[in-house]
């Protein structure tokens, strides 16, 4: 068996869409497993283009993303509709243009990613594309791509490949592969450990703790799961966090920690199990009114707060009684689907 996939022709039809004379960026919803890939593209690149910038849609919060940034001096800018014109090209890793309403329209060159593509869509969203929802991880894939083109990586961007592979498989203990392990140990040749032990120590603020006991208190049943609600919170980040903090509840068979950010209504899924996809889930739970989606432990939903439905009575609904019933709905089509494809009957 081959160390990792041969991926001759995919670097091969890659490295044709590089030009000296053009200015890359690469487009990201920070998270651990899109920095490491956006660097690990960049320098996949960087002898073959004229500039590569590394741009997130998203604000950085998060204490391990900001600790990675800072100890790895990753070189990733926010944003801004003036880089637009600045570049001839664009790409994207661990992500795709529906995720979010927050990346740009533009023509993207590259798009590799490791969540499943949107059923609806009809044909590639990239010059060249790589979807693989098999993987745990984009940092997999693209420390296969180094590998098949003889670049070593080096000590900081090994230490965030190998960061990106523990976050996105938490650790190995959910969506993991094979392939994703051997990736793991092989990064362990060239990484830093000590830089790896300070970013891992760095994944909680003290002003977080609130929301841990907020989420605790207004936890309730939702199906065979269960649903918190934690309100207006400034970053959608913070939903993340509390939602992988009760992965490691023993017997909570899934939970949808949900709230308010940035106008947005946010749900964030963790768990499940062999009968209940949370990516489906998440794609039903705001049906017509927003976005969601992910692999079937782990998944996100949001919709515009604009999008409300009206009471009858003029105004329009409270979000979080809506929020809980859209959840509940979504969570119980999926499960009767699911019980009706393996012949169960109640």
């Amino acid at each position: 068996m081959a160390y990792f996939r041969v991926v001759s022709q995919q670097l091969a039809e890659m490295q044709k869409l590089f030009c000296r004379d053009d200015d890359w960026c690469i487009l990201i919803m920070a998270d651990p497993d899109a920095l490491a890939s956006a660097l690990a593209l960049k320098r996949l690149m960087r002898t073959r283009v004229r500039s590569v910038t590394i741009a997130h849609v998203n604000k950085i919060s998060r204490p391990d993303n900001l600790a990675m940034i800072r100890h790895l001096h990753l070189p990733v800018l926010r944003w801004r509709e003036a880089l637009r014109g600045q570049a001839q090209r664009f790409a994207m890793v661990d992500s795709q243009p529906s995720h979010s309403p927050f990346f740009p329209d533009v023509d993207y060159a590259i798009l590799i990613d490791h969540h499943p593509a949107p059923p609806e869509e009809d044909g590639p969203q990239a010059v060249f594309q790589d979807i693989r929802p098999s993987y745990g991880s984009v940092s997999t894939m693209m420390t296969e791509y180094l590998y098949g083109a003889g670049l070593r990586p080096g000590r900081l961007l090994a230490t965030a490949l190998q960061y990106g592979i523990r976050t996105d498989t938490g650790t190995f203990s959910r969506h993991c592969t094979d392939t994703d392990l051997r990736a793991y140990q092989y990064l362990a040749r060239f990484a830093d450990t000590a830089l790896l032990e300070r970013i891992l120590r760095s994944e909680y603020l003290p002003q977080w703790l609130p929301y841990f006991s907020r989420a605790i208190e207004s936890m309730r049943p939702c199906g065979r799961g269960r649903y918190t609600w934690l309100g207006r919170v400034g970053s959608a980040d913070l939903l993340v966090v509390v939602a992988d903090f009760f992965l490691r509840v023993l017997g909570l068979r899934w939970v949808a920690v949900c709230g308010e950010s940035g106008g947005r209504l946010v749900a964030i899924f963790r768990g499940g199990g062999e009968r209940l996809n949370l990516g489906a889930v998440a794609a039903l739970t705001f049906e017509g009114l927003g976005t969601g989606g992910g692999h079937a432990a782990m998944a996100r939903a949001e919709m515009a707060l604009k999008n409300l439905p009206k009471k009858e009575e003029g105004g329009r609904e409270d979000a979080e009684a809506f929020t809980f019933r859209c959840v509940h709905e979504a969570a119980e089509r999926c499960q009767s689907a699911s019980r009706a494809r393996s012949g169960d009957v109640l």
